[in-house]
């Protein structure tokens, strides 16, 4: 059974910065793309950023030039580097993985969510 587990999240002012952690109970091998999502109170979960096996990363607009998406191979584990933070940002940061299987069916898998909140 595969088990995601973030963490990193915490209070912070505006402007601060966060790292933010997903480890895989196994390898991010088999992970064909792994990301973030976030989801704030009374809306709903959003891509924040994913990225692929071979290192392809998408953003969304708003987290652009702030946020960075990066895996480690070795340590099976996904981080989302968050800069320049805003009061918009609070929510619930939560851990993706995705595998496409070879008869065409998508497994996604689902961390608990890591809180992060931003104090203007």
């Amino acid at each position: 059974q595969v088990q995601l587990v973030e963490s990193g999240g915490g209070l912070v002012q505006a402007g601060g910065s966060l790292r933010l952690a997903c480890a895989a109970s196994g390898s991010i091998f088999s992970f064909n793309v792994m990301g973030w999502y976030r989801q704030a109170p009374g809306k709903q979960r959003e891509l924040v950023a994913v990225i692929t096996s071979g290192g392809t990363q998408t953003y969304t607009d708003s987290v652009k030039g702030r946020f960075t998406i990066s895996r480690d191979n070795v340590k099976n584990t996904v981080y989302l580097q968050m800069s320049s933070l805003k009061p918009e940002d609070t929510a619930v940061y939560f851990c993706k993985a995705t595998t496409y299987a070879p008869g065409g069916e998508t497994y996604d898998y689902w961390g608990q969510g890591t809180q992060v909140t931003v104090s203007s």
